[in-house]
């Protein structure tokens, strides 16, 4: 009897087929992406006239359930665990959710539609939430007056905004634009028109931008401030709390302390300095002070400007090099006696 030769070479290519034949079974399998943080974004490109919004905001934070081939899969794994994130552009005219007012988008819908998505080869299988609410508002075009703010919000004087209108589409009851400057900025326009785009605010953290810039010119520094003298002056003492109790505090020159404060500022910081319930000056006492014990110390005294003022760079010392100095004794008080509030 002959023994038949084993063909190897035959084995070997019907196992390798064999293999490919699974793996590429295995792959073709969908596998499931569930719960993934994603984003759906309006396109304000869409039609500037008008304000299309979910609930006021410019985008809404969702959940979806992936499916897809293997590959797909791992590839949107990735990019989310390198930060990257699922977005979705929105646009009303497409959806025909154009009219201003409420509408209801069915998000599944919306979402199994998305021409990315099925490039890749996935499916959105759920969502969450079900429904996003969708507010449209009609813009009208208007010529709006420019004014110019600080980082605090709080409105600057400036010297000339050329052009001093813009036109926007805005919401109906919008009179006026805005830009915003920074300190720096304020200070470059003092010699050098600063150009801004001036913007609206549809909503918080939500603005509609012109698609004209301005040129910002500030006054010089001495048309703004002027100066000013403050008669009525007054002082208080701050003690470190750990000194409350343990010492009074005896300022020797107080006559000269309380002598007339000369400013610079504009007339608004002058009155609302003087007019603030805070003392002028304060001079604050602080534990490494206890430790000259008895003996006179010297210690200058601190302006209590308005900070909105000081910021604004609207109110300071006529002559900033020469601040009131304070002299003064820190006098040890008996265990019988009251704790000092401070001086007034």
């Amino acid at each position: 009897m002959r023994l038949r030769k084993i063909k190897y070479g035959k084995i070997a290519v019907v196992i390798f087929l064999t293999v490919l034949i699974w793996v590429w079974a295995d792959l073709a399998l969908d596998e499931i992406l569930p719960d993934r943080p994603a984003t759906i974004v309006v396109d304000e490109s869409a039609n500037p006239k008008l304000w299309v919004s979910f609930s006021q905001a410019l985008s809404a934070d969702i959940k979806i359930t992936l499916s897809g081939p293997h590959a797909a899969i791992a590839d949107v794994s990735r990019k989310l665990r390198k930060g990257g994130g699922i977005e979705f552009n929105f646009d009303a005219a497409q959806e025909k959710m154009d009219k201003p007012g409420d509408h209801s988008l069915s998000l599944l819908a919306f979402l199994q539609k998305d021409k990315e998505t099925k490039r890749l080869g996935l499916k959105i299988e759920f969502c969450e939430p079900e429904i996003l609410d969708v507010n449209v508002v009609e813009l009208v075009e208007k010529s709006l007056t420019v004014e110019c703010f600080n980082e605090d919000g709080i409105p600057l004087e400036v010297k000339s905004i050329e052009p001093k209108k813009v036109d926007m589409f805005v919401p109906e009851d919008r009179r006026t634009a805005r830009v915003q400057l920074t300190r720096r900025e304020c200070e470059q326009a003092r010699l050098l028109a600063v150009v801004k785009t001036p913007y609206v605010v549809l909503a918080a953290g939500q603005i509609r931008e012109a698609a004209t810039a301005v040129k910002i010119k500030m006054p010089p520094e001495e048309d703004r401030l002027s100066d000013y003298t403050i008669t009525k002056t007054t002082l208080s003492v701050a003690l470190s709390p750990t000194l409350l109790g343990e010492y009074s505090v005896e300022v020797t020159n107080l006559p000269q302390l309380l002598s007339p404060i000369a400013i610079r500022a504009t007339p608004e910081a002058k009155r609302t300095y003087e007019l603030q319930p805070l003392p002028l000056m304060t001079l604050y006492i602080f534990d490494v002070d206890a430790k000259k014990g008895a003996e006179e110390q010297r210690k200058a005294v601190v302006y209590n400007f308005p900070p909105e003022f000081v910021r604004k760079d609207e109110i300071k010392l006529k002559n900033p090099q020469q601040s009131a100095e304070a002299k003064f004794k820190l006098i040890p008080l008996s265990s019988a006696e009251a704790p000092a509030g401070g001086v007034d």
